[in-house]
C-alpha cells in the first residue's frame, strides 16, 4: 500500500513545486496532480524526486467539457490531448493517466469512449490508463457516472493497461454503498482515492471502514487523499495515522 496526497487539493497554500516536500514531511509516500500542465514535467519530476516521493497519477487535460474521450465530434482533439498527456506523464515519471470522458448525453458516447480507449491503450502501452465515474451532483452531465457501467466498458476494451479508478466518495454518492460497489468491481481497480461523503471532506470513520473492505480484499496499490481539508492540510491528517495502523 502506498499513501499519496492529491496536490491539487492538499497543501494548496504552497506553490505546486513546494507541495511534494510538504507531503513528505506529513508522512505520505507519493503524490498525484490533476492537471499539472502549466508546470514543466522535468520540474515536477525533480520536485517529487527531491522529496523522496513518487508521482502516482495525472489526468488528461481539462477543458470546458471536462475531458473529451466520449465526445464523437472531438476525436481529433481527444487524441491530441491524450498525446500531450502521455508525453507529460512519461517525462514526469507518472505511471498512471486518468482519461477523462467528458460531459455528453449523445447516444454514441459509449461507443466513442470505447473506440478512443482502445486507441489510447495501444498508443501508450507503457502507461496504466484509468477511467473514473464522477457523481452527477458534482459533475452534471459527465458521461461516465456509474461504476458498473465503467466495469462493462473496461471489459469491452479488453486492454491489460486499462484499469478502474475507484474513488470512495464518488462511489458512495453514486451508488449509496461504496463498500458493496468495491466488492462488485474492485477486481478491476488500479488506483484508489478517498474522501468523506457527502461533502468531499477529510476521510472519516465511514471512509476508513470502506478502506477496511478494500484492504481485506487484498488491494495493495495507491490510496490517495483527494479531499477538501477545510483548513491547513496538516490539521486533517488523522486519517493517515489511522490507516497506517490498519494496513
Amino acid at each position: 500500500m502506498k499513501l499519496a496526497a492529491n496536490l491539487s487539493w492538499l497543501f494548496t497554500n504552497l506553490p505546486l513545486l513546494d507541495r511534494p516536500a510538504a507531503a513528505a514531511r506529513a508522512g505520505f509516500d507519493g503524490v498525484e496532480v490533476l492537471f499539472p500542465y502549466d508546470t514543466a514535467p522535468d520540474d515536477l519530476w525533480q520536485s517529487v524526486e527531491t522529496a523522496g516521493l513518487t508521482l502516482e497519477l495525472i489526468n488528461t487535460p481539462n477543458c470546458a467539457t471536462k475531458g473529451r474521450a466520449a465526445l464523437a465530434n472531438d476525436v481529433k482533439a481527444f487524441r491530441s490531448d491524450f498525446s500531450q498527456a502521455a508525453t507529460y506523464a512519461m517525462a514526469s515519471g507518472a505511471p498512471k493517466l486518468h482519461v477523462m470522458s467528458g460531459t455528453t448525453d449523445a447516444p454514441n458516447a459509449r461507443a466513442t469512449l470505447i473506440d478512443n480507449l482502445r486507441w489510447a491503450t495501444a498508443e501508450a502501452p507503457d502507461l496504466t490508463l484509468t477511467i473514473e465515474p464522477l457523481n452527477p451532483r458534482d459533475m452534471p452531465g459527465y458521461f461516465l457516472n456509474d461504476y458498473y457501467q465503467a466495469a462493462e466498458i473496461i471489459a469491452q476494451v479488453a486492454a491489460p493497461n486499462l484499469k478502474l479508478q475507484f474513488d470512495t466518495y464518488h462511489a458512495q454518492m453514486i451508488h449509496g454503498d461504496a463498500a458493496e460497489t468495491w466488492r462488485a468491481v474492485g477486481q478491476l481497480d488500479g488506483h484508489v482515492q478517498i474522501a468523506a461523503a457527502p461533502d468531499r471532506t477529510t476521510p472519516d470513520d465511514t471512509t476508513l471502514a470502506i478502506l477496511d473492505v478494500i484492504l481485506t480484499w487484498g488491494y495493495d496499490g495507491t490510496i490517495a487523499g483527494e479531499y477538501d481539508p477545510g483548513g491547513p492540510t496538516e490539521n486533517s491528517l488523522h486519517w493517515l495515522t489511522a490507516l497506517r495502523t490498519r494496513a
